[in-house]
């Protein structure tokens, strides 16, 4: 683990101390919890983007229009 020392307004310092004692965990634990969530999520994230950017096309247009939103429904 390594230790960092971060800055942040009073207003969001105090709304850390309500989180963490609201979870009974540290000022510390809450931030290294929140920022491992968003790490997770953005990895999540960009795996999904690549693989849609790196998968085979399937859909071709043989020359015609796509059909408009709501003409299928009819």
């Amino acid at each position: 683990m390594k230790n960092v020392t971060i800055s942040m307004e009073d207003s969001v310092a105090e709304w850390a101390r309500l989180e963490a004692a609201r979870r009974n965990t540290s000022v510390s634990r809450l931030v290294g919890e929140m920022l491992a969530e968003k790490m997770r999520h953005d990895d999540v994230y960009e795996r999904a983007l690549q693989d849609w950017l790196h998968r085979e096309r399937v859909w071709v247009s043989d020359g015609q229009a796509y059909p408009q939103r709501g003409e299928l429904a009819r």
